[in-house]
């Protein structure tokens, strides 16, 4: 199989992966209904946890993250470790591959064919596909996340400010290639965080609740 028929065929599965719709399938199980009729509509883990299930929340969390990363690890672990030269940038072919799977699944999971293409915002998906690749970037952005949620409690700007930092970490600690797939994922993520944007501008954005 040649090289561009193994990324193909990787960034197929990982698309198919990515667009499973963990929040609102958990839902429906649980008795909740369509979670895309509660909250903001988002089949996301925050929108999850408006229906007051926490346990819930965090599993589609763990399982929304695990989609890009399996898909990346996947893909990575079946590829052979041959140099693979990308428009003059070095990488291998299972590197490249893994990269083009994991982005393919937080493709899949923003845009499911099965969901008229309205999935999530791929927050989750993208940290779980980076902590595979480079897990000292994924975890700093995490740590991001966590300083900004205690300091203002917004989850969307926490989100935006790590996703934010995720290039620029990428730029010191990584290569090129990471570089152009993570900035990609990134504006992506931005993108689809815009209806938020406009609500922290207006100071509408609902805030984390946490419990004394």
């Amino acid at each position: 199989m040649s090289n561009s028929e193994l990324f193909t065929l990787f960034g197929i599965g990982g698309y198919l992966l990515g667009s499973i719709p963990f929040g609102l399938v958990l839902c429906f199980l649980a008795g909740y209904g369509d979670i895309r009729k509660i909250g903001s509509g988002n089949i996301g883990a925050t929108n999850v946890l408006r229906t007051g299930n926490k346990t819930l929340a965090l599993l589609t969390v763990l399982l929304d993250a695990s989609k890009a990363g399996l898909a990346a690890y996947i893909a990575k672990e079946c590829c052979p470790n041959y140099a693979y030269d990308l428009y003059g940038m070095p990488t291998t072919v299972s590197q490249l591959a893994a990269l083009i799977a994991g982005t393919c699944a937080i493709l899949g999971h923003n845009f499911p064919v099965w969901l008229k293409l309205k999935g999530g915002k791929g927050v989750a998906s993208a940290f779980g596909f980076v902590l595979v690749l480079n897990p000292q970037i994924a975890l700093v952005a995490l740590l991001i996340w966590i300083i900004m949620a205690v300091m203002f409690r917004y989850s969307s700007l926490s989100a935006i400010t790590a996703v934010f930092f995720v290039p620029v970490l990428t730029y010191y600690m990584s290569d090129m290639v990471h570089l152009v797939f993570y900035t990609f994922i990134v504006i992506l993520i931005l993108v689809r965080h815009h209806a938020n944007f406009v609500r922290l501008f207006n100071g509408q954005e609902s805030k984390i609740k946490f419990k004394k």
